[in-house]
């Protein structure tokens, strides 16, 4: 009976043991939660942090950068991304079969038109030349006797001491042997040919590329591949391509001369620094391609330099027009809304802003041209629109070299415009 009382009386003390670690650890954790709690009230600070100042002060001036609408001519350009291509490529092949014996150039070197590149074995066509003037210093000789004999059968005709017969058939072997006295001169002159090919010399002014062959193989003419490709650097071709919507400021600029282009480096706007080269438009493509709907274009360029290379990659800026007399603005003037484009003006007067809704024809990387609803030497706000609405007060802060700002203007220093604003207030 005693151990049957044990043996029920041991899970009972098992589960009292495991509520009282149960309720030990919640009573834990209530006091770690109350010391949490203390601790930030008594170590809360008694002044919180101060608002920031456009929460504190939301009728205090905002400071911004000006500028001037400017009168100017605006250069329009159309941009497009284009392919360097060398003026002019030539494969230098063989025309005559042969060992190659002499290679005369250097890869990368700069050649002109007639200098010897190369030279192939020259004996055996010297040789077919020697035979071919040969056979017609033999063919001369026979024509020079058969002319004799001609003039005797037509004396002899004549006194009727032999037939006419006899007289025309010479007149025909004359004939006979002048015609072969001239194919004969046909076969020097191609034979000369011939051994002129040996001598493989440069059709055009260029750069000579990485040579294919080496000296002592045999060429032939109808290798697929040549002996070196020569390409004219100066002056070199990028052909490019721009929207089909562009094609009627193209072709009008065209009419009216040839149209200036830059080559600028990829990823640039075509400052000073980043144009590669100017060069002229020279070719404007007779179709639209119906794929991307896009017309080709070709520019040549002087590249005095070497900065363009076949096979890379340019931007290409195409002078198309010329707005003269046109209001610009800095492109960071012109803000964009649901109603539209717009400009915060300057009212001088008491430093307030009123936002006036502009329209921008041309607009690229350096200036937005004003068509309509600003007059030139208005001042718009270029920098701290985002904090700006129709109305609100300004400070006119000036830009240092480095761009940072460098502190508000003597017209809206504190006792000017923004202290009478806040005495109104």
């Amino acid at each position: 009976m005693d151990a049957m009382t044990r043996e029920t009386e041991a899970p009972s003390r098992t589960r009292r043991g495991r509520g009282w670690l149960r309720r030990s650890g919640m009573v834990l954790l209530c006091l770690l939660v109350l010391a949490g709690i203390g601790y930030a009230i008594w170590f809360w600070p008694a002044h919180p942090p101060a608002p920031n100042a456009r929460s504190a002060q939301r009728g205090a001036p905002v400071p911004v950068l000006v500028t001037s609408a400017a009168t100017k001519d605006v250069p329009i350009y159309l941009d497009g991304l284009g392919t360097v291509q060398a003026f002019q490529t030539v494969t230098v092949k063989p025309m005559v079969d042969g060992p190659l014996v002499e290679v005369r150039f250097k890869e990368g070197q700069d050649v002109h038109t007639g200098d010897v590149l190369a030279r192939i074995d020259p004996r055996t066509y010297q040789a077919a030349l020697d035979q071919a003037v040969a056979k017609k210093a033999q063919d001369q000789a026979n024509l020079a006797n058969a002319k004799v004999d001609l003039a005797r059968y037509q004396k002899l005709a004549a006194t009727a001491y032999t037939s006419a017969q006899q007289a025309d058939t010479q007149k025909a072997m004359v004939a006979q042997l002048t015609a072969q006295v001239e194919q004969d001169q046909g076969a020097i002159d191609s034979a000369r040919t011939q051994l002129s090919y040996t001598t493989i010399t440069s059709p055009i002014d260029g750069r000579t590329g990485m040579r294919l062959v080496d000296q002592g193989n045999i060429v032939h003419a109808s290798d697929a591949t040549g002996i070196v490709v020569i390409t004219t650097l100066q002056p070199i071709s990028v052909v490019f391509t721009l929207p089909q919507q562009a094609l009627p400021a193209v072709a009008t600029a065209m009419k009216e001369g040839s149209p200036e282009a830059l080559a600028v480096a990829q990823g640039n706007d075509g400052d000073a620094a980043g144009v590669l080269d100017r060069g002229t438009l020279t070719v404007l493509d007779n179709q639209v391609d119906p794929t991307t709907g896009t017309i080709k274009l070709k520019a040549t360029f002087p590249n005095p330099g070497h900065k363009l290379w076949p096979g890379g990659f340019v931007g290409v800026r195409l002078k198309v027009a010329t707005e003269h007399g046109a209001t610009v603005v800095p492109p960071a003037a012109v803000q964009r809304g649901p109603s539209g484009t717009y400009v915060y003006v300057v009212n001088a007067a008491n430093n307030t802003v009123k936002r006036q809704s502009v329209t921008v024809g041309h607009e690229d990387a350096q200036s937005s041209v004003i068509t309509a609803s600003l007059q030139p030497g208005d001042k718009v706000v270029t920098d701290g629109t985002s904090r700006l609405t129709d109305g609100a007060h300004i400070t006119i802060v000036q830009a240092n070299a480095a761009g940072a700002t460098a502190g508000p203007t003597p017209a809206s220093a504190p006792g000017t415009a923004s202290h009478r604003h806040r005495t109104a207030q």
